[in-house]
């Protein structure tokens, strides 16, 4: 048990002089620590489940990452040709209206087309034609980074910028 939340000032045994009760000034963080803790596990579990949900294996490209402040929207093409924005499921007639209702008619909004690697090529430019004919100007492909024993094969050096002599 903890102790006591009132006490006396100046107490010194028997004898001492009757004084007021005045409450404790001490601040007990246990609790305060006790919530922060479980907070910081429940965003530690959900933050990974935040990421796009429509499973798609993407090709791998060798470019580089585009820093984005802003969250673009997600257009996900499934090996099926199922059509996906962020995680709910459209038709291909019903693609351009459900666009413009989640952008408010902004043609400026980034919006990334997800495609999987077993697509044909003219279904995604065809979906990228959708998207443009709309009047989005910022359409873009998403693709993996290949991993390093992707990026050169084995016996092969991996190719050298043109800038750069080779070496001797």
């Amino acid at each position: 048990m903890a102790g006591p939340i009132m006490h006396r000032r100046g107490e010194r045994g028997w004898g001492a002089r009757r004084r007021r009760w005045q409450p404790m000034s001490d601040i007990n963080v246990t609790p305060f620590v006790d919530v922060m803790l479980v907070l910081l596990i429940v965003f530690m579990v959900t933050a990974p489940l935040l990421t796009v949900g429509v499973q798609v294996d993407l090709p791998k490209a060798k470019a580089p990452v585009i820093p984005d402040p802003v969250e673009p929207l997600v257009i996900s093409v499934r090996a099926d040709g199922s059509i996906f924005i962020e995680d709910a499921r459209v038709d291909e007639d019903t693609l351009v209206p459900k666009l413009r209702a989640i952008t408010n008619n902004k043609p400026d909004t980034r919006i990334y087309v997800r495609g999987d690697q077993r697509l044909q090529y003219g279904t995604i430019m065809q979906i990228m034609g959708l998207v443009n004919l709309a009047g989005f100007t910022h359409v873009a492909l998403i693709t993996e980074m290949p991993t390093p024993k992707q990026a050169a094969p084995s016996g092969q050096q991996p190719p050298r910028s043109p800038s750069k002599p080779p070496a001797q």
